[in-house]
């Protein structure tokens, strides 16, 4: 396997100072996704998460729980690692920054700065923001907060500072020459906009506390949280040993998914850095958006964080990962309701797939000696749903390449929606009594269309895209997307009893 093939995508890693919530979950499940349909498409993948634990804020938060601060990020990031194997989450790391080899990753890029006289001593003087880690000019607040509504602080203290003044026009050459490489639009314009007003050297240690990666060989300092956080990327390859074959097989990173919130330290001072030290930029940034809760921002002190773990306790864990990609354009933000997540359950899974899957191998099981039925002499009606079954791979590589979650699920309901009308066009039970040879074929063309679908749903829903194959007697070998042209099933091969995929849930009485 070529080095092209290796593909690196990583979440954000999270701040430890809360317990995880919807947006972490819907982060790790859109990386999630498109690191199984990298593999399924036979390419090796390296899937990054897990725990951003400096900076003030965490110290505070120890603190206020009355731990040491390591103690503290021990058990807030389990909470973390917990979350992912609750979401069936594939990732292949799980990087801490409390970490040795991440320390080394950072002092050693550190050094490299400076060594190219890309950082310098000052000081600083100016508003900071606890809780967003961030510096804001007096101009950039509004009624004296942050414009993240967070509150500031003026703070006087010496600290090293990064050239980021000097990268302005390197920057906005390197947006101008990869157009893809922030997305949507949206946050590319905002970026560019951004650095276009000007950027100012970026103040990169504080003296005023002391939990962090001490400065080499000024340990009166420690980083900045965010040069230590973005580092996590290249540790997690290897860095700084760039000769290794981690490093040479999966940097530059070919995606960071982030939320909206931080773009700009992804796509403004991560490449910055980078291109500093002479070590090649990630390939892509895409920002998501935000969840709100019925309408209302998602805050602890309205009481209404969306809780990842009772919704895979209420809905299934398949279903949880469906609506979520499902129900919002992939990149916007987006509204949770549990009435529309029951409906969208309901209709989607139960009704359009579910139903589809049962109808055909019930009469599979009844008709045709529950084995795979033969396609014989195929009607054009029987080749144009087959035609669109096999488009589906090259569409869901074109919608995964743009992060288009969202469109991928519509593509595959699209000729989900085509064979549910197919089925009730050709009427196989009608058939059954009038030409039981055209009976085998509409249902062989339909156990064709499940099998595809079932191979291409498995990023998003693993477990019941599997039972679905299991109901298909699909090899195992026969998984990957490979197998969509070779791996059609053998007209005669047995097939196991049929069995539900997706109940259907109660929905209350709307108000």
């Amino acid at each position: 396997m070529g080095q092209d093939s290796a593909f690196f995508i990583t979440t954000p890693i999270y701040y430890v100072n809360d317990k995880p919530h919807i947006g972490h979950a819907y982060t790790t499940l859109a990386c999630d996704v498109i690191a199984r349909f990298m593999r399924l498409d036979g390419r090796k993948v390296h899937f990054l998460t897990g725990t951003d634990e400096h900076g003030q804020k965490v110290e505070k938060s120890a603190e206020a729980a009355g731990k040491p601060p390591l103690q503290f990020c021990d058990e807030v990031s389990t909470n973390f690692r917990t979350l992912a194997r609750t979401l069936n989450i594939s990732n292949d790391d799980f990087i801490r920054t409390t970490e040795p080899r991440h320390i080394a990753a950072c002092q050693a890029l550190w050094q490299e700065l400076l060594a190219r006289e890309e950082i310098y001593l000052g000081a600083y003087e100016g508003w900071y923001s606890v809780r967003d880690e961030a510096f804001y000019t007096e101009g950039e607040l509004v009624d004296g907060k942050a414009p993240t509504g967070a509150p500031v602080e003026w703070v006087k203290e010496p600290s090293y500072f990064f050239r980021l003044s000097a990268w302005g026009d390197r920057l906005l050459q390197h947006y101008d020459e990869n157009p893809d490489f922030i997305g949507p639009d949206s946050r590319r314009n905002e970026v560019i906009s951004f650095v276009k007003g000007g950027l100012k050297d970026l103040s990169v240690s504080r003296t005023s506390f002391s939990w962090g990666i001490p400065v080499p060989g000024d340990p009166a300092h420690i980083m900045y949280v965010w040069l230590d956080a973005l580092t996590n990327y290249l540790t997690a390859v290897g860095y700084p040993d760039v000769e290794s074959e981690s490093f040479q097989t999966f940097w530059p990173a070919n995606l960071h998914m982030v939320g909206k919130d931080i773009v700009r330290f992804h796509a403004v001072y991560w490449p910055a850095f980078l291109m500093a030290a002479g070590i090649a930029p990630p390939k892509a940034v895409f920002a998501h958006g935000w969840w709100t809760n019925e309408g209302q921002k998602i805050s602890k002190s309205l009481g209404n964080v969306i809780d990842p773990y009772a919704l895979v306790e209420n809905y299934g864990l398949d279903q949880t990962r469906f609506f979520l990609l499902r129900e919002v354009p992939f990149g916007q933000d987006g509204d949770f309701s549990h009435r529309t997540m029951l409906l969208r359950i309901n209709a989607d899974l139960a009704n359009n797939l579910g139903n589809l899957v049962q109808r055909v191998l019930t009469q599979v099981q009844k008709n045709c000696g529950a084995a795979v039925p033969a396609i014989q002499s195929p009607s054009g009606e029987d080749q144009v749903l087959l035609a669109q079954a096999y488009a589906l791979l090259p569409a869901l590589r074109e919608h995964i390449a743009k992060s288009e979650l969202h469109q991928f699920l519509n593509r595959l309901w699209d000729v989900i929606n085509e064979a549910n009308r197919y089925i009730d066009r050709e009427a196989p039970w009608t058939l059954k009594k009038t030409d039981p040879p055209r009976m085998a074929t509409v249902l062989a063309v339909l156990v064709e269309v499940i099998r595809v679908v079932g191979i291409l749903l498995q990023p998003v829903m693993p477990d019941s895209a599997a039972k679905i194959l299991d109901l298909l007697a699909v090899p195992n070998g026969d998984r990957g997307f490979s197998a969509i042209e070779t791996g059609i099933l053998a007209a005669g091969a047995p097939l196991p009893p049929p069995s539900g995929v997706f109940p259907r849930l109660p929905v209350p009485e709307a108000p």
